[in-house]
């Protein structure tokens, strides 16, 4: 696969939520032919205006031009998987935090996907090992590890499991450094490298809340101010989301077998709960009133 010439790649995106758009936006933003795909076409079709939306208020704040959002929008399809992984240079994956599901979708795609395709999971925990082990091409298969939101964040963690090839570890390098985004590359560990440190300060966060040491706030103001982090550890668990956050940690004790990693019972609630965060308009945040400026959930105090 050339990805030194000019000619744009054909790109799948599995997975229309959250991350799946801000993939599928950056890639066609970067003049990539895109599928974005989901588990039915109108999810597929959201997923684009959603991208539309934010394509709009990029070019009203004059960041993006015109033309450029325009070509984007135009290179951006919806059609069903069969489809879109047929005419699939790469397939990149971002569907929920979960090995079973993530297990039977590459088989699938290993079975749809074209013979050259190389087929990438953003995965923020789940052993890339044992995912390309679901395909009968493992050494194709590598992890393309997008931070949210996509298009703000800078950084991709490229992913090698023990069957990934040399060629397929530089061909993903080379893709996402055509992006802009900059790389770097994990071994195949529990959490890799960001979710390994960032998850225990989450839930670490969690344990302070639940234990009285301070308010959601205070614990917010505190990391944002005395560590100059950009947002506090609760409000940005509610962005990433409480179940992604749950499903990390406890893949980090699982895996690692360390009681330092334990979910605080408290996100194990709010996730029973459905008080997911930004997805569900309430996580440790009420975002129900006013998303730009959120209250304390209820629940909370």
């Amino acid at each position: 696969m050339n990805l030194a010439s000019n000619t744009p790649l054909r790109v799948t995106v599995v997975g229309a939520g959250q991350m799946g758009q801000g993939i599928a936006q950056v890639c066609a933003v970067a003049g990539h032919c895109v599928n974005l795909v989901d588990t039915n076409v109108e999810l597929a079709t959201r997923g684009k205006m959603a991208i539309a939306d934010r394509l709009e208020r990029l070019v009203a704040r004059s960041r993006l031009t015109h033309e450029r959002s325009h070509a984007a929008l135009a290179s951006l399809a919806t059609p069903p998987l069969t489809e879109a992984a047929q005419n699939a240079d790469f397939v990149i994956e971002a569907v929920i935090e979960d090995p079973r599901v993530k297990f039977e979708l590459f088989a699938e795609l290993d079975e749809l996907a074209p013979g050259h395709a190389l087929l990438c999971s953003n995965t923020s925990s789940i052993s890339l090992t044992k995912i390309a082990a679901a395909t009968k091409r493992p050494e194709q298969v590598v992890g393309v590890h997008f931070m949210n939101p996509v298009p703000l964040m800078p950084l991709v963690e490229l992913v090698r499991g023990v069957q990934t090839s040399a060629a397929t570890l530089d061909a993903a390098d080379a893709f996402a450094r055509g992006l802009g985004k900059t790389t770097v590359v994990s071994k195949d560990l529990p959490g890799f490298i960001v979710n390994r440190l960032l998850v225990p300060l989450l839930n670490e966060a969690c344990f302070a809340l639940q234990d009285g040491v301070a308010s959601v706030d205070a614990i917010d103001q505190a990391i944002h101010l005395g560590l100059n982090h950009p947002m506090g550890p609760l409000r940005l668990a509610d962005l990433i989301g409480l179940d992604t956050v749950l499903a990390i940690a406890e893949v980090l004790h699982r895996e690692l077998g360390d009681d330092k990693y334990r979910p605080a019972p408290l996100l194990r609630n709010l996730v029973a709960a459905r008080h997911l965060g930004n997805k569900t308009r309430l996580g440790f945040y009420d975002y129900r009133t006013d998303p730009g400026k959120p209250t304390i959930n209820p629940a909370l105090l």
